[in-house]
């Protein structure tokens, strides 16, 4: 069977799932770092805010594949409510698990530049990052003149995210990386690894080995750029992004400064149950408290001593594996960017319920908020995605269609121009 037939086979399996709800079932076929992205619970809370905004789901159609480049294959599931339809949007490698999901209410609804982004005002071309098999591709984009211009590493979050963060109809790194190439920034944002080569990772892919050399290479490559300053070549970290920016600074002493943008310091195990407890209370059901009292329990395996490289994946939050954890559980973000001295930018939305003032934003204040080089500021009205809202957040708003919010741009961009 070719890797076609293979993909519409598990997606024809998923639609099965879809139709039962057997959302437990349904994240046994994703690879672990989608299982980290999309876990059950939000699957589930996300699927009945779509059901319900269309009026009910009545039929879960046959899959079809998309016609597209080499890579994963991109399967679209159409959904028919009664009051409308919305697409299950799935990519499957050749190891026949999910790479990539989303729920799709704007089937036909594309990106578009934000209002703040002129693209006179620049040029971009494709890059390569890296050796050998995980080498990823990258874009550089480059303010019109000779400049030399600072220039920012673009850093996506936790998940197999592309080079503009894509989400549904949303590129949120491609917002960043236009609204700042338009204000005299060169920026340079790349595919990560999980989402390039999902099928060549090793089994004990860590955090480190997913974010470091592509970012270094990135730092190199732009030192090489006669329109950029070699001095003031930033890093900005979005989530996981975040947390690992002053990792990557760190190894990489040329690089001049950060910007940290919802980056969680809550180790990612307890993170993930407060964000699984959250879900759960938007939508309660029977089952809601026995999937939350499993995360738990796996939890606590990460916190104990009996995490060990051989523990099984599925015992372990998230599907990831145990070298992953025990990379992550070792790594400190706040008192890694604590050491550094260089300049800091740290952002925070006020209505980001994955990452929170009151749970990791606290600690980057407490050990950096007397330095004069930190700045700390909260956007009271932006979710996770730096996007406006209002209201209680739900999944369901990242699969609108919005953009970063332009005083956000604003804000980073002054930043980075400054003397």
């Amino acid at each position: 069977m070719d890797a076609e037939g293979k993909a519409l086979e598990v997606a024809r399996d998923f639609a099965a799932l879809l139709r039962a709800e057997s959302f437990d079932e349904t994240v046994e076929l994703f690879a672990p770092p989608l299982r980290t992205a999309v876990p059950a619970e939000a699957l589930r809370l996300a699927w009945a805010a779509e059901a319900a905004g269309h009026g009910g789901v009545r039929v879960v159609e046959e899959p079809v594949i998309e016609a597209g480049e080499a890579g994963p294959v991109r399967v679209r599931t159409p959904v028919t409510c009664a009051n409308g339809r919305f697409t299950v949007v799935a990519s499957i490698g050749d190891d026949g698990l999910l790479h990539g999901l989303r729920l799709d209410p704007h089937s036909d609804a594309e990106w578009q530049p934000p209002h703040y982004a002129d693209e006179g005002r620049f040029t971009e071309r494709d890059v390569m990052l890296g050796a050998g098999p995980l080498a990823v591709p990258g874009t550089l984009s480059l303010p019109a003149g000779p400049g030399p211009w600072p220039a920012v590493v673009l850093l996506s979050g936790g998940g197999a995210f592309d080079r503009d963060g894509s989400s549904g109809p949303n590129k949120p790194l491609k917002d960043l990386a236009w609204g700042l190439a338009t204000r005299h920034v060169a920026v340079l944002r790349f595919d990560k690894a999980t989402f390039a080569h999902p099928d060549r990772l090793p089994s004990d892919f860590t955090m480190a080995d997913e974010y470091l050399p592509p970012a270094l290479a990135a730092v190199q490559l732009l030192r090489q750029q006669p329109e950029v300053a070699p001095d003031r070549i930033h890093l900005l970290g979005h989530s996981m992004g975040g947390k690992v920016a002053p990792r990557i600074a760190a190894a990489g002493p040329s690089v001049a400064g950060l910007v940290l943008l919802a980056a969680d310091t809550q180790p990612m195990h307890e993170a993930a149950v407060r964000v699984a407890r959250y879900l759960a209370e938007l939508a309660p059901e029977p089952s809601a408290d026995e999937r939350v009292s499993a995360l738990i329990r796996q939890a606590a395996l990460v916190a104990g001593p009996d995490l060990t490289p051989g523990t099984p994946s599925h015992l372990l939050p998230l599907g990831l594996s145990a070298a992953y954890w025990l990379d992550l559980r070792a790594y400190d973000p706040v008192a890694t960017a604590a050491r550094l001295v260089c300049p800091m930018l740290i952002l925070q939305g006020g209505r980001d319920y994955q990452v929170t003032v009151a749970d990791d934003l606290t600690r980057w204040q407490e050990a950096l908020a007397h330095r004069p080089e930190v700045a700390i500021r909260v956007h009271q009205d932006v979710n996770h995605l730096f996007f406006s809202g209002s209201g209680q957040p739900t999944p369901a708003e990242y699969t609108r269609p919005g953009h970063v919010d332009p005083a956000v741009v604003d804000e980073i961009a002054m930043w980075l121009v400054r003397p």
